[in-house]
């Protein structure tokens, strides 16, 4: 690839694009990741992934990630990964922008098909 081919970014374009919670938007992939923008409200279903990690970083808002056995609460600048197979549950009781990063192919809702919060592939770009 030539560097002209190479171009940044703007995560606030991207998030300004994105008008339903929880529907992830692609912005980058390197090395069989995926790097994902998103805005999340309310709760999310309880899933799981069962063969990948998945990274959260907290761009805006508070953001709280329930476990079966605590939960996990992050702020703007702070991120966590949740392992693969520990089944969570993000809930954003004010909007949360994110980003995220997955194995390519990951779905959002893991082990769930849930028809108003699945990812819908392959419009997510």
């Amino acid at each position: 690839m030539s560097a002209h081919a190479i171009t940044a970014v703007s995560l606030a374009d991207t998030l300004g694009t994105i008008d339903e919670p929880w529907r992830p938007k692609i912005i980058a992939a390197l090395n069989g990741q995926e790097v994902k923008a998103a805005k999340l409200r309310g709760e999310f279903v309880w899933h799981q992934h069962d063969d990948a990690d998945e990274f959260f970083l907290c761009l805006r808002g508070h953001l709280t990630i329930d476990l079966r056995d605590g939960s996990v609460e992050l702020d703007p600048g702070e991120c966590v990964v949740i392992p693969r197979g520990v089944e969570h549950r993000p809930i954003a009781r004010d909007e949360v922008h994110v980003l995220l990063f997955e194995p390519t192919g990951v779905r959002n809702t893991g082990d769930v098909d849930d028809p108003a919060l699945t990812d819908r592939r392959p419009d997510q770009r």
